[in-house]
């Protein structure tokens, strides 16, 4: 793992990075331990004027990833899924996150897409889930993008000094911006 991790610290100052940003955010979706962030932070670091780009990249190809983990979930659970969920230990956390994907649909992969959740694992989950594609695709764009344009827009209006701040606490910031996500959508269910 921290060979992956160098390899990827590396890439994210080569002429390369947006190329290996795609690469990462892609495989992360469906398969790959290590979050897209540890390559989208610095790159916006080098130039925050490509920030938005670089949110984009990682958007994009996530999406693209996580049709890769659906079709995992989806047509071959048993032979890849199974074993993947099991590399992060959540295969015992299915059962629930499926039941949770059936009943509350979009905004239970925007939820969980949102927060530093392993993206595999809610691919791969709606999948087994047998969830609406299209449904699935719009609900992770909306999940990706607002996790990776929040990273995007921290570093591009404070630089440096909130870089630690997003290492230590990136659970806690998407953890908080789904709850206000969350509690907009029950205020609007509720009072119109």
């Amino acid at each position: 793992m921290r060979k992956m991790y160098d390899w990827m610290m590396r890439m994210a100052a080569s002429k390369r990075a947006p190329a290996a940003l795609g690469t990462v955010s892609f495989m992360e979706s469906s398969f790959f331990p290590i979050p897209p962030d540890v390559m989208l932070i610095p790159m916006i670091l080098t130039n925050r004027s490509k920030a938005w780009w670089y949110a984009t990249i990682a958007t994009v190809t996530s999406v693209l990833g996580g049709l890769l983990g659906y079709a995992i979930g989806y047509f071959a659970f048993e032979a890849i899924g199974k074993p993947i969920l099991a590399f992060y230990g959540k295969e015992h956390a299915l059962d629930s996150f499926i039941a949770f994907v059936q009943q509350y649909g979009v905004p239970a992969i925007i939820i969980k897409g949102a927060t530093p959740i392993p993206f595999k694992v809610v691919t791969i989950a709606a999948g087994v889930a047998h969830m609406d594609l299209m449904a699935f695709i719009g609900a992770s764009i909306v999940a990706r993008a607002m996790r990776f344009y929040l990273v995007a827009a921290l570093l591009y209006f404070f630089g440096e000094p909130i870089k630690h701040f997003i290492e230590k606490r990136l659970t806690l910031v998407t953890t908080v911006f789904v709850v206000v996500l969350v509690s907009g959508f029950v205020a609007v269910k509720y009072l119109f």
